[in-house]
């Protein structure tokens, strides 16, 4: 079988790695010279804890599993089991914690409260000032930056795999088969889009009531820190945004403890993760409306580093990156992809949201499943 995939993110390049580790022939084909979206402006976090119970979940466990073994062969993309810890401050921030332990799913996800005490000892970077914290096993980290490139690296050594970058599709023509901007037809069993945050043209084209949406984020990355940051961390606000946390104890939270106005304007959580050279990803908003603002706002920037400066118990070092980015995100959020055939053999996968990095080998490998790769 002969794959197109368009698309070079971490979406369309873990659906080229299913049909290469298929035995399959993959052509993948980017506008870009290398993608330079959503899947490099992220976290690089395999985010399993907040996640809504059944399929959204059951998605990111499997998506774990396999970000592991794929870690194991492709060291380069820093894959690592880190796990999460998320301080909370009060009686209320606790007792939302302390509802997740209740969830039926909570020992799948590796949830367990701690004290700060036990806190320090999983992550001694975290000196400042919190009462307990929500401890999530599974969840993990790889590094975004260099993810694509290294996974890429592996396919061009499969001998099945041709990368063609710098070239935008413009056109299906006939059956399984598409146009790029020289003028070249790509031809073969199936075509997979995965095309990202990149909704019009020839997406809107084919699938012109798409039921996904554009968002838009502001994060930033220092300096190295100095010291070993072991575990991901988040703040309380990541409670109010998470679905795997709704519920009478959140409900609470959100009546008798307003969330600070900059965070409520901006829609913001802290995440932090540290990188494999010390620096830290800190983050992040989100903006719902079109149209989008051209320019990054310094208030969220100057919030989220108050807010990791106090778990950290220490001032950030210097910030050295700050950028924006946007990904596609389904219109019902519970759903954790989109994926329509739009012509016959030709298939659009995006929508994740802020899934896609977590999920990404999981979305792909049930493509995979479902078109009987």
């Amino acid at each position: 079988m002969r794959v197109i995939v368009v698309g070079a993110g971490v979406v369309g390049t873990m659906h080229a790695w299913h049909a290469v580790e298929r035995g399959h022939e993959v052509v993948q084909i980017e506008r870009e010279s290398e993608a330079r979206g959503a899947s490099l402006r992220n976290f690089g976090q395999v985010w399993v804890s907040g996640r809504a119970g059944g399929e959204e979940l059951e998605t990111a466990l499997r998506a774990r599993v396999l970000w592991e073994e794929i870690g194991e062969r492709v060291p380069g993309l820093g894959f690592r089991a880190n796990g999460s810890l998320t301080p909370v401050r009060g009686e209320l921030e606790l007792a939302v914690a302390e509802a997740a332990l209740k969830r039926g799913d909570a020992e799948a996800r590796g949830y367990r409260v701690v004290s700060a005490a036990e806190a320090r000892e999983i992550n001694p970077a975290l000196r400042g000032d919190f009462e307990a914290a929500l401890w999530c096993e599974r969840d993990a980290a790889v590094e975004p930056r260099v993810a694509q490139l290294e996974l890429k690296k592996a396919l061009l050594a499969s001998g099945r795999y041709t990368y063609l970058g710098g070239r935008e599709v413009r056109e299906v023509v006939g059956e399984r088969a598409v146009r790029d901007d020289h003028g070249d037809v790509h031809a073969g069993d199936v075509v997979v889009l995965c095309t990202g945050a990149w909704l019009g043209g020839l997406v809107r084209e084919l699938a012109p009531e798409l039921p996904v949406r554009r968002v838009r984020l502001q994060m930033m990355q220092t300096e190295p820190l100095g010291e070993t940051l072991t575990t991901s961390v988040a703040d309380a606000d990541s409670f109010r945004y998470y679905p795997a946390y709704a519920g009478e104890a959140l409900d609470a939270l959100n009546a008798g403890q307003a969330q600070d106005p900059v965070a409520a304007e901006h829609k913001m959580q802290l995440l932090m993760v540290q990188r494999r050279d010390g620096g830290l990803t800190i983050g992040d908003t989100h903006e719902y409306e079109h149209p989008f603002a051209f320019d990054v706002r310094e208030e969220p920037y100057a919030h989220v580093a108050r807010v990791a400066e106090g778990f950290l118990g220490r001032p950030l070092p210097k910030i050295r990156h700050r950028w924006a980015g946007v990904y596609a995100q389904c219109t019902d959020t519970t759903r954790v992809v989109h994926r329509e055939q739009v012509r016959d053999g030709v298939w659009l996968v995006t929508g994740p949201g802020g899934r896609g990095m977590t999920c990404s080998p999981a979305i792909g490998e049930t493509t995979a499943n479902e078109l009987g790769w």
